[in-house]
């Protein structure tokens, strides 16, 4: 078990290893000639993190202070850290990860899209603005993903949009107001993105339920994973799960199972159902 003490003793050596790996030619400073010891000096860190001597001093050595998220950034930049150094800074000197703004510009792995089309169920691939990244056949068989434009591949739009996707939704008033409230917790991490601002705001020009819905400000716990889809005219269950696939959580892989379920048949009289 990690102890407090034990994360400053790991903090002190952090910070040690990564200034002495800096020259001052490297944040922009003359060299000065030559130096007993490699790397930057304590008080250049701390003039370029914007904090006193005294103070770098005794987080160097270790020593029980307070820091902000705000410094530990400035210092993650002077000394030049990438993004996993920053998630090991602040995890050693906070006790837990930065708060990581969230991104809707993401690139498919590709061996997750292999294993996508290895799947025996529809499977899709999410980014927080809800672009349908990538597909198998059997989710493009049951969604039709292929026959929108890529810069209209988007669930959320289709959700309100598509009159095809609407039909296949059994109970689309009661399930889209869901699905709504499940992408305003995607919406929340990615505050500062213009490209999911601009997704809102032209469903709210074209979508009257879109507009009222998200208004709302609804937020739910996520849904039991049933959806009902009208499939031939037929009602069909589907069991359906998310998987998160990459580290920052931006992307997240959605199968759909059929559940091996009678399904009722929406031409046959009311009370008859047909087996599969």
């Amino acid at each position: 078990m990690r102890t407090l003490a034990r994360t400053r003793v790991d903090l002190a050596a952090f910070l040690l290893a990564h200034r002495q790996r800096l020259s001052p030619v490297d944040v922009g400073l003359p060299s000065g000639g030559r130096r007993r010891t490699p790397g930057l000096r304590r008080e250049e860190v701390a003039a370029l993190a914007g904090v006193g001597l005294t103070w770098y001093t005794w987080l160097e050595q270790g020593r029980d202070i307070g820091v902000s998220a705000a410094f530990l950034d400035n210092l993650a930049r002077v000394l030049k850290l990438d993004a996993a150094e920053r998630r090991h800074l602040f995890l050693l000197a906070h006790e837990r990860p930065p708060a990581e703004p969230g991104k809707t510009w993401c690139v498919l792995p590709p061996l997750v899209r292999r294993l996508m089309h290895d799947l025996p169920h529809p499977a899709f691939v999410l980014n927080l603005r809800w672009d349908v990244l990538g597909f198998n056949a059997l989710a493009d068989q049951l969604f039709n993903f292929g026959s929108h434009t890529p810069e209209r591949r988007n669930l959320l739009w289709l959700l309100f949009t598509d009159s095809v996707l609407r039909e296949q939704l059994y109970d689309w008033d009661e399930q889209a107001p869901q699905m709504l409230s499940g992408f305003r917790r995607d919406f929340a991490r990615a505050p500062q993105d213009a490209d999911i601002h601009e997704l809102v705001s032209e469903l709210e020009r074209v979508s009257p339920e879109f507009k009222v819905w998200w208004r709302r400000h609804d937020v739910h716990a996520p849904s039991a994973g049933m959806r009902k889809l009208t499939i031939d005219g037929k009602i069909e269950l589907f069991e359906h799960t998310s998987l998160t696939i990459d580290e920052d959580r931006h992307l997240r892989l959605v199968v759909y199972a059929k559940l091996a379920e009678p399904s009722v048949d929406l031409q046959a009289p009311s009370g008859y159902q047909q087996a599969e």
